[in-house]
């Protein structure tokens, strides 16, 4: 890509002092009458038909640049939480868990003139709910230019990031301090044995979180059962289930305890939106409820859907398994496996 080129000129002193002073008193200067005169001489010796020619080329590479820069370009997003308020933005710098873990600690330490956890990232751009939700799922689908996707609740002093594989990887906040003050002690430790270090320390310290449903969270028994255009699957509920869905049913007081199911819409090949709990209390009733998705979840329970539906049909994968349902020819399904 070519841009602008300079064309050197020669005019003695004395002539160029004099046309200086002339055009400066009428509210000139040399350079933007001689750029002037220069235009006119390529308007009128360039044929118009090359001039549209010249134009379109300059236009499509200045867009296939703009382009180039935009695939290059790597994005955070973050959900900050805090004294009940939520705020959404990006970065244009990519920030992975290392650096935003080690930031995260010397925020809490006050070590940033700032009141503000977003204030801390330099040019941070506020977005959207529903942005920050699609910045997830390009995470999750790891096309290079999200590099680290955060939710930070400083009330509930969690830490969650999206791990590509996993899903949301949830951490109590002082956990994440102290990995992060492990990770950085030393100056002479590379980029990878501060991250070895730092997965370490966090390693079997994950917690259970509202929003943070993660693979390890997505665990399945019984038939896929098909019901109106939809594959229904049994959710394993070896979890906190009340830190996620706010029931009292992990404990001894009661003998309360809930099914959980997500279904699969065979139509679109995509999961539902939401998870359906049936909320089974000991005095005999039961009350329905549901759980809302977002991207990550979403994408890991449809990895976990499709292993499953495999491990269920003799290895028929989930978008084979739903287009023979959808044609009337489903193949009966083996034994379940616990």
């Amino acid at each position: 890509m070519r841009g602008d080129e300079s064309l050197a000129l020669w005019l003695y002193g004395y002539k160029l002092d004099a046309l200086e002073r002339v055009l400066t008193e009428s509210g000139k200067n040399t350079q933007t009458v001689m750029q002037a005169r220069l235009e006119e001489l390529y308007r009128q010796y360039v044929p118009v038909r090359d001039r549209i020619q010249i134009n379109e080329r300059i236009e499509g590479e200045r867009l296939a640049a703009e382009q180039r820069a935009e695939e290059s370009r790597r994005v955070s997003a973050f959900h900050v939480t805090g004294n009940g308020a939520d705020m959404y933005f990006k970065t244009d710098r990519g920030y992975e868990l290392l650096e935003t873990a080690r930031r995260l600690r010397l925020y809490l330490r006050k070590d940033f003139i700032t009141d503000s956890y977003a204030e801390s990232y330099a040019g941070c751009k506020q977005i959207t709910a529903d942005e920050f939700d699609a910045l997830v799922g390009e995470r999750m689908d790891n096309t290079g230019k999200v590099v680290g996707a955060f939710d930070i609740d400083f009330d509930k002093r969690e830490f969650s990031a999206v791990n590509i594989m996993d899903g949301w990887q949830t951490f109590a906040m002082g956990d994440v301090s102290a990995a992060a003050y492990y990770a950085c002690r030393g100056d002479r430790l590379t980029t990878e044995q501060r991250w070895t270090r730092l997965l370490e320390k966090l390693d079997g310290k994950e917690i259970t979180s509202a929003g943070h449903l993660s693979a390890r969270n997505f665990s399945f028994s019984d038939e896929i059962i098909e019901n109106d255009e939809k594959l229904n699957f049994y959710i394993n509920t070896n979890f906190d289930a009340d830190a996620v869905f706010g029931t009292h049913v992990c404990t001894d007081e009661n003998d309360d305890y809930i099914n959980l199911y997500a279904d699969y819409d065979m139509e679109t090949g995509r999961v539902c939106d939401t998870l359906s709990i049936i909320l089974w209390k000991g005095d005999g009733q039961t009350e329905e409820m549901s759980y809302t998705l977002n991207a990550a979840e979403k994408e890991v329970l449809l990895r976990a859907m499709d292993t499953y539906c495999q491990k269920q049909t003799g290895g028929m994968d989930l978008a084979v398994y739903s287009a023979r349902c959808m044609a009337g020819q489903q193949a009966p399904l083996t034994e379940p496996t616990m």
